[in-house]
């Protein structure tokens, strides 16, 4: 039986408690907003759902916290697609319940839970990339543009949760129901799919990280979400009068667009103006041990196809007789 890899404790723990008490505030909303002999069964319904959730969660984990020193985010991925699909189903029974009780309009439950989720979902997909557990980046300027490019991610996470909690914090008048569910879904979308994105840009390249080679992520987010999420916003405020669209996320998207646009376009130059190389970086010379046939072998990688033998230890061989004839004519 293979044991298991080493794990990073400390980041296991830490995913499971921010994951784990996020889901119990999610479920005191909804206990809490339901009265009477039906609040027992919304509390033994989530109880019981939590308790299958953390048996997934202990093997997940634990698999996530292997792959932090590593150069692989598949478990992370997982993960996050695991927390963000049960955490949305319980925000939209609790987006329900307000909606179908309008007349309790504690704003400040509600601002309560956009708050909640605007630290709970950002902290945890800086915790699943742990860009200060990269070891293998050891350029501090390499990882300091990591980060610089991660932070778009929390920013535009932030822009999306903003966009979801315009439904259930109290309004003045509210959203056709066509447009709402549309609304929701969207977002709920954009969260399960943009930071996979991102992680699996990560993962793909390997060790040999190079940060202005990852582009799909920010053509992704400019259309999805830097474009619609503006479009949005200008038909709340425009053909529904919505006093509480975030001028200041209006205001990121403008710039976010111009910055994102500018950096495709110098990509595009950058790409035109490098001469083809092939394999450039692995044309370094590296020098790796092996072990062949239980021997020690030491490889060469240079840019020249070589011919690599096992280190054998030399014994005297007899040299073959030699005779010779004579004719006699």
């Amino acid at each position: 039986m293979v044991p298991p890899p080493p794990t990073n404790r400390p980041h296991v723990c830490l995913s499971t408690l921010l994951i784990m008490s996020s889901m119990a505030l999610i479920d005191a909303y909804l206990v809490e907003q339901n009265q009477g002999p039906r609040k027992i069964g919304i509390c033994i319904m989530v109880m019981v759902g939590d308790l299958c959730f953390l048996i997934v969660l202990r093997y997940v984990a634990v698999w996530v916290g292997a792959e932090v020193r590593s150069a692989k985010r598949g478990y992370a991925m997982i993960l996050w697609f695991l927390y963000i699909f049960v955490l949305e189903i319980k925000v939209y029974f609790v987006y329900q319940n307000y909606k179908a009780d309008r007349k309790s309009l504690d704003a400040l439950a509600r601002k309560a839970l956009t708050l909640l989720l605007s630290v709970c979902v950002p902290v945890l997909f800086v915790v699943l990339v742990a860009i200060d557990h990269m070891e293998y980046v050891r350029a501090f300027k390499k990882k300091e543009e990591i980060r610089n490019r991660l932070f778009w991610v929390v920013v535009d996470l932030l822009d999306v949760l903003d966009i979801q909690a315009n439904l259930w914090e109290p309004q003045k008048k509210g959203l056709p129901l066509w447009a709402e569910g549309l609304m929701f879904f969207y977002c709920y979308i954009l969260l399960l799919v943009l930071p996979c994105v991102s992680l699996s840009e990560i993962s793909m390249q390997g060790i040999n990280i190079v940060p202005h080679k990852m582009m799909l992520y920010p053509i992704l987010s400019l259309f999805t979400i830097n474009i619609i999420t503006l479009l949005i916003r200008g038909c709340n405020m425009m053909l529904y009068r919505d006093a509480r669209v975030s001028g200041i996320l209006i205001g990121k998207n403008v710039l976010a667009i111009i910055l994102k646009t500018c950096s495709f376009v110098q990509y595009r130059r950058h790409l035109q103006n490098t001469p083809p190389a092939f394999g450039l970086e692995m044309q370094k010379n590296l020098v790796t041990h092996n072990h062949v046939h239980g021997r020690p072998v030491t490889m060469m990688t240079t840019p020249h196809p070589q011919v690599v033998l096992p280190e054998q230890t030399s014994l005297p061989v007899p040299l073959p007789e030699v005779t010779t004839t004579c004719e006699h004519t």
